[in-house]
């Protein structure tokens, strides 16, 4: 609601087709003209409204509806303008209309988009409940529990126009009705722009205002529902309102252009239709003039601008392989800019946006032409979002519920759902508020792929500990590490698109996230879950953290109690495995680095008479070189029993280290020496130095142990930084 006049400074509303492009000069198309909002109030008065007959006011929207959906039942739309029109009538804008002008010029919007006959009957319907006498019961009654279930979210956002905008508390309930159904924030980003075409009565401090919320909140929004032609409009909108002088040097340079003798755009999309038809291809190709935001942003890159920088060339086909086929012809005849090269395709934008882009540089004087290739659903979607995929409800019946009982969108972005879940949990609107707009400030997002198959969506940037929190919301407490395409890595580790990720989780429910985590969390769903756990923390004196259990405990204070906790350790013996030259020589494995066949090894007499015997990389090596001992020949024999240290790491549980030393044991391993480390949140550190009878038997044993419930990583001891 609150739509007012026209305002004539500010730029002219463009379709949304066009999405709010500049004219180029040779490439302009036909649209639709503006429409007459004095002329449609005054048909909203005195056209025709006769039961079965549309009214003459909604014809525009029904053409628009019919260009989309030819066989739409248009009743719906009939009796939704007769109800609005009579619950409306005596209400006027500021500027002189009628009001009804509003709610018709906001389903035009969604209609030229191809917004389905629900949501465009509910957009006519959209003011009444919130304005007029009409319930939500009549509404249902009238036209069905979706429509109704759309004007009542419609109805709930109202407050977020003008005055309120700013109010996290109101942006928290808007986010909330979006989660549930996208047609909601459909209706309410095309009943902004519709809004912000008319701004220009009110004060110059409200329209700014208005401006600064519409630019900070609801242009991300419509960028990560993917309504292109909405987002595009509004941001040139915003940008009238509030840089006017920088709007008004850009209108300079379109007018300018378009006052060239020449166009370059046009001259290299006639060389590109003439390519692919001799490649027999059938493509339309088109020139998409930049929008306002667009160009001020190219402006600010290169000085001056040249006449290909004004547009892009849009080139549409039928089918995915097209697509290719296009690009691999205009790679062959035409010089390509290899850099400019992206596939939307392949890997989709988090907002459903698919294209090839690329680039080709003119012939006569090097102009580069970004070129954009989709087929013709990819340019609808790209266009139109949410809005282009239709009824999100139009599945069976038994299919429309989830599990718990909450409602099913399948066109709901991976995006929207994340944020429905974290918006829930922030401990205050502030909170929710700041994170939100933190949010929105994201406009890149990876990919990163699970072990079950399944994918994560991320913001760039991400880490570890974002990849927990969104695959398991609160219970990645309990995260005890992860592994990034089968390595282990830190809870800090940054992802990047394509990696793969798996969360390594303990099993205690009662697990607390570390303080540190928070330095690490980019997304609102991790810092928002890890600040009210934290905070939920109980007082110092309470939180004495349990040793983890392992199950083996005698009693406490007991061995398995004690850190580290060390296994008998029997008396060193000598390695008949290890030929030393001269033979004869007493020979010791040395611990810091515990080489096994087939190590390439080295040997340095010690006192006594003995031989150590470290791996050629041990650190040892160096140091006992640079301080004068002579190397001694060592070499594998014909014995193969080994002596290995082996590092495991666990979460703590019951009988996890009988469970363990049963396995070793049953692959012939000799524990010779143990060593448990106190356990740090539930993550327990192992190291056992074990005599194998066959050093063959090495790998087996490390499955084996791996194997455990409860063991996530199995390691060779490696050579350490001090001496041997």
């Amino acid at each position: 609601m609150n739509a007012e006049a026209v305002n004539p400074a500010s730029p002219g509303p463009v379709t949304p087709a066009s999405a709010g492009a500049v004219p180029s000069a040779g490439a302009r198309r036909k649209s639709r003209p503006r429409i007459d909002l004095r002329r449609l109030g005054r048909a909203a008065l005195l056209g025709s409204a006769s039961r079965g007959r549309l009214p003459d006011a909604i014809g525009h929207v029904v053409e628009a509806h019919r260009a989309h959906h030819p066989d739409a039942d248009l009743d719906p739309l009939r009796r939704a303008y007769v109800l609005a029109e009579s619950s409306h009538r005596g209400q006027m804008r500021k500027s002189g209309e009628p009001y009804i002008t509003h709610p018709l010029a906001v389903t035009l919007i969604l209609a030229e988009l191809g917004a389905e006959t629900t949501t465009l009957t509910a957009s006519l319907l959209h003011d009444t409940v919130e304005d007029t006498d009409v319930t939500l019961d009549q509404v249902g009654e009238q036209f069905g529990a979706e429509v109704r279930y759309l004007v009542d979210g419609v109805t709930k956002l109202e407050k977020v126009d003008y005055g309120a905008a700013a109010e996290p508390e109101t942006f928290r309930k808007m986010l909330l009705a979006t989660g549930n159904d996208v047609r909601v924030m459909s209706i309410k980003l095309a009943d902004r722009l519709h809004n912000m075409r008319t701004l220009g009565v009110m004060r110059r401090e409200k329209q700014e205002r208005i401006a600064k919320v519409t630019r900070d909140v609801l242009i991300p929004l419509a960028e990560r529902l993917g309504v292109q032609a909405l987002k595009s409009e509004l941001e040139d909108l915003v940008f009238a309102v509030m840089h006017p002088e920088e709007y008004k040097h850009t209108r300079e340079l379109i007018d300018q252009n378009a006052a060239r003798a020449d166009d370059p755009l046009a001259e290299v999309a006639e060389d590109v239709r003439k390519v692919l038809r001799e490649a027999d291809i059938n493509a339309e190709v088109l020139i998409r003039p930049r929008h306002f935001v667009s160009l001020h942003r190219v402006s600010r890159k290169r000085d001056p601008l040249r006449g290909a920088d004004f547009g892009r060339l849009l080139v549409l086909v039928q089918e995915d392989a097209d697509c290719y086929a296009v690009l691999g012809e205009l790679h062959t005849c035409m010089t390509p800019v290899v850099s400019e090269f992206k596939d939307f395709i392949a890997v989709p934008k988090f907002n459903l946006y698919q294209s090839l882009h690329t680039a080709v540089a003119r012939p006569s004087d090097g102009q580069v032409v970004e070129v954009l290739i989709r087929t013709h659903q990819m340019h609808k979607v790209a266009e139109a979002g949410v809005v282009a995929l239709g009824n999100p409800y139009a599945t069976p019946a038994e299919e429309q519920t989830a599990g718990d009982g909450e409602r099913v969108d399948p066109t709901r972005p991976g995006w929207l759902s994340r944020l429905l879940d974290w918006q829930r949990g922030a401990p205050d609107p502030d909170t929710f508020w700041s994170t939100l707009r933190e949010d929105l400030a994201q406009d890149r997002e990876i990919t990163v792929f699970r072990p079950d198959g399944g994918t994560l969506g991320l913001p760039e940037g991400a880490t570890c500990v974002d990849a927990a929190y969104a695959q398991y919301g609160e219970d990645a407490h309990a995260c005890m590490g992860a592994r990034v395409n089968g390595r282990l890595a830190t809870m800090s580790t940054v992802l990047r698109d394509g990696d793969g990720v798996q969360l390594l989780m303990g099993q205690d429910p009662a697990s607390e996230p570390s303080s540190d985590w928070l330095e690490h969390a980019h997304t609102p769903a991790a810092r928002i879950a890890i600040q009210r756990r934290l905070a939920a923390r109980p007082a110092p004196a309470d939180t004495e953290a349990p040793a983890a259990d392992t199950g083996d405990r005698t009693h406490p204070g007991g061995p398995a109690d004690e850190a580290p906790a060390h296994a008998p350790r029997p008396a060193a013996r000598e390695s008949a495995d290890v030929l030393v030259d001269p033979p004869g020589a007493t020979v010791r494995l040395a611990g810091c680095c515990t080489p096994v066949p087939p190590d390439p090894i080295t040997g340095f007499a010690v006192r006594g008479g003995v031989v150590t015997v470290h791996r050629a990389e041990c650190g040892a090596v160096d140091r006992m070189k640079g301080a004068g001992r002579p190397e001694v020949g060592v070499r594998w024999g014909d014995g193969t029993e080994c002596r290995v240290t082996l590092l495991a790491e666990s979460f703590g549980r019951p009988h996890l280290l009988a469970d363990l030393t049963e396995a070793m044991a049953l692959e012939g391993a000799e524990i010779v020496s143990a060593t448990v480390e106190p356990p740090d949140r539930q993550r327990v550190r192992h190291t056992y130095t074990v005599l194998l009878p066959d050093a063959a038997r090495l790998p087996a044993l490390m499955r084996a142990m791996r194997d455990v419930a409860g063991v996530y990583d199995v390691s060779r001891s490696q050579p350490q930084p001090t001496g041997a």
